[in-house]
C-alpha cells in the first residue's frame, strides 16, 4: 500500500463509517480493485482507521463522554459492547473469510439495501429521545443488533445499530447517536485485537515505512468522519433510510454485474 492508496481508503472510510451502507464492505471493494486486499498490513489498515474515524465521536460528544458522574452512561456501553466481542471472538475466522470473499459483500450491500427501503415505515411510534431513557436490557439488545454486522461483512454496524435502537423506541436521531457512542468501544476493542494478532503473528508488517501510512490514514480519517458526523445526523432525522437504501442497491447491482460480466470480485 502506497500513500495515495491510504488517502484514499481513508477518505472513503470516513464518509462511510457513519452512514447506514458499511464502510467495511467498501473498503473491502475499493481494496479489492486496487489490487491490495490480500496484504497483511491492509487488513491491519482498515480496521486501525476505523477506530480513528470512531474517536471522531468522542470528540464531538466530549461532554458525555467524559462526565463521569454519570457512571450509567459506561455501563450501557459496556454491556451493549458484550454481544459484538463475543460473537467476534467466536467466529473470527468466518469473519476473515467472508471480508475475503468481496462478492458476498456485493450481495449483503444490496439485501441490506431493500430493508433499509422499509425501516421507517416499520418503526414509526418511536419515543425515546435520550440516551438517559435506555436502561441495560435496550442496550443489550442494541448490541445484540451490532453482532449481525459482526457476522455479515457489508451489513454497516451503523445500520445494525441503529435499527437495533429504532426496534426499541428510540428515535432516529436518538439512535444515531447511541450508536456512534457504541462503536466507539467495539472499534477499540477490535483494533487492540487486531494490533496484537499482527504483532504475534506477521511482526514485520509493523514497520518505520507501513507506521507512517498508518498515521496519515488514521489523520485523514478522522478529519473527514468529524466533518461526515453533523450532516449524517441532521440527513437522517429529516429524511430517513430511503436513499441510503437506494444507494446500497444500485451499488450491490453493479458489482455483481461488474463479477458476472467484465471481471470477477476477488482479493487474489
Amino acid at each position: 500500500m502506497d500513500y495515495f492508496q491510504a488517502i484514499l481508503l481513508a477518505i472513503i472510510e470516513g464518509l462511510t463509517e457513519f452512514l447506514p451502507i458499511s464502510s467495511t464492505g467498501h473498503m473491502v471493494i475499493a481494496s479489492s480493485f486496487m489490487g491490495i486486499a490480500k496484504d497483511d498490513f491492509t487488513k491491519l489498515f482498515e480496521i486501525v482507521i476505523q477506530l480513528a474515524a470512531i474517536l471522531s465521536v468522542v470528540v464531538i460528544y466530549w461532554r458525555k463522554f467524559f462526565d463521569f458522574s454519570r457512571i450509567s452512561f459506561y455501563i450501557k456501553l459496556f454491556v451493549a459492547v458484550i454481544p459484538a466481542l463475543v460473537i467476534g471472538a467466536l467466529l473470527k475466522k468466518h469473519i476473515d473469510a467472508m471480508l475475503e470473499t468481496p462478492i458476498i459483500v456485493a450481495v449483503v450491500l444490496l439485501l441490506g439495501g431493500f430493508v433499509l427501503l422499509f425501516v421507517d415505515k416499520w418503526f414509526q411510534n418511536s419515543t425515546i429521545t435520550d440516551e438517559t431513557e435506555i436502561n441495560n436490557k435496550k442496550a443489550f439488545t442494541i448490541g445484540a443488533f451490532q453482532t449481525l454486522a459482526v457476522i455479515f461483512p457489508g451489513l454497516s454496524r451503523s445500520a445494525a445499530t441503529i435499527i437495533g435502537g429504532m426496534q426499541q423506541g428510540l428515535t432516529r436521531r436518538t439512535a444515531a447517536e447511541f450508536s456512534f457512542f457504541l462503536a466507539v468501544p467495539t472499534m477499540l476493542a477490535a483494533t487492540v485485537k487486531s494490533i496484537y494478532d499482527v504483532y504475534k503473528e506477521t511482526p514485520e508488517v509493523l514497520n518505520t515505512d507501513n507506521l507512517g501510512i498508518l498515521a496519515v490514514g488514521n489523520i485523514v480519517s478522522f478529519i473527514v468522519a468529524y466533518a461526515a458526523i453533523k450532516f449524517f445526523i441532521e440527513f437522517l432525522t429529516k429524511n430517513g433510510f430511503k436513499l441510503f437504501g437506494y444507494y446500497r442497491i444500485i451499488l450491490g447491482i453493479l458489482l455483481l454485474l461488474i463479477h458476472f460480466f467484465i471481471h470477477p470480485l476477488s482479493i487474489d
